[in-house]
């Protein structure tokens, strides 16, 4: 692991869900870039103090060395976001598999530098999108891949917050580095969960979003990323989006919700109700499935875990998606897992929000790469 010492919080997150299925073990990692820390974060992971590193370099560069029965073979990356590109490309020199924390990295012009290095590497990539591994996402997306919904005509998707409606940045250390261009890239609150609403929507419906337009703004006085957007969608084939994200909506907490209208049905879920997914047929009346029930399919099964009605979480998506994408490289098969093509798309819309922003709300087209989620 590299990133997740001791202030930190997503790191805690990836290392429970890693633990969930008994497929992976925590073995080094580069925990800071202060080194002191570093060592006292592997030390309450109870790693021997020669795999603490100092910095990622030295850990890829030791690791590396060691026989194949000792050394690391995946590389988890948690930092910051503008260390996501350098880690990565380190790892993937040595010859190690690579599990990042989005975005991909800082600039669409790094995820393409990115994308090349996977290619010839022949290592597998994923990107930590955790919300598309919950059971009833995988329901509704099959739903729709099967045409349940008939032709969709309108996807509308929002993840509002409310923790950055105050300057907290001044004490949070968490809230200081997505507020700064120098480590998170060009965008805060489209960077940091729009691009989990975007992903989602194209995962979910099966469609490509072909160009938006957006506006992004700094609600809280003083800020130089945007905390508050809003961007509208045009997807291959018709259908129209709204996607909004914002982490000024004071009282919120994770509130992620995604609404897919079809010719003949439409599809709601949301994050903080994970277990359920209501479908509303046009002509007949609306039908709550769960997790579990009798109704649902192989798909949603296969990432449940426990005996319906008990509550299953974030948690239990990120851990589907340590346990899947495991099993991708014993296999080296794709599995439902996002990977490079994801990452690409992730940063466009990043880039192409903070383009239509700036200038005033234009049209912005996002390019093409390879129709694949791998």
């Amino acid at each position: 692991m590299v990133g997740g010492g001791e202030g930190a919080f997503i790191g805690a997150v990836h290392r429970m869900a890693a633990r969930l299925d008994d497929s992976w073990e925590l073995v080094c990692g580069a925990f800071s870039r202060d080194a002191e820390n570093s060592r006292r974060s592997g030390a309450v992971l109870h790693l021997p103090p020669e795999r603490c590193y100092e910095d990622f370099t030295s850990m890829m560069a030791s690791e590396a060395t060691l026989p194949a029965d000792r050394r690391m073979q995946c590389v988890v990356i948690v930092t910051p976001n503008r260390m996501h590109w350098p880690v990565a490309h380190a790892a993937l020199a040595q010859g190690f598999h690579v599990l990042s924390d989005k975005p991909a990295t800082a600039t669409l012009e790094e995820c393409r530098e990115l994308a090349a290095a996977v290619k010839s590497s022949g290592l597998q990539y994923g990107l930590t999108h955790p919300y598309t591994a919950y059971p009833m996402i995988r329901e509704a997306r099959a739903r729709i891949a099967r045409g349940e919904l008939g032709t969709v005509r309108k996807v509308l998707v929002e993840y509002t917050q409310g923790w950055l409606a105050t300057p907290v940045e001044m004490e949070n250390s968490q809230a200081a580095w997505r507020l700064d261009p120098a480590q998170a890239g060009a965008s805060c609150c489209m960077g940091d969960i729009g691009v989990h609403a975007f992903n989602l929507a194209e995962f979910v419906s099966g469609l490509t979003v072909r160009e938006l337009c957006a506006e992004l703004r700094s609600v809280v006085s003083g800020r130089r990323l945007d905390d508050d957007g809003s961007a509208l969608l045009r997807f291959d084939g018709g259908a129209g989006g709204v996607l909004v994200a914002s982490q000024v909506c004071a009282g919120d907490e994770n509130n992620l919700r995604l609404r897919i209208y079809g010719e003949k049905a439409s599809l709601d879920w949301q994050q903080m109700e994970p277990n359920s997914l209501w479908l509303r047929p046009l002509d007949a009346p609306a039908q709550l499935l769960r997790t579990g029930v009798a109704g649902t399919g192989a798909e949603s099964a296969a990432s449940q875990r426990i005996p319906a009605g008990h509550p299953e979480g974030y948690i239990e998506a990120f851990a589907n998606l340590y346990r899947e994408f495991a099993a991708q490289i014993h296999s080296g098969k794709a599995s439902a897992v996002p990977g490079i093509t994801a990452a690409l798309r992730g940063m466009a819309f990043v880039e192409a929000a903070v383009a239509s922003s700036a200038a005033g709300g234009q049209w912005r087209a996002l390019p093409r790469f390879e129709s694949t989620w791998r």
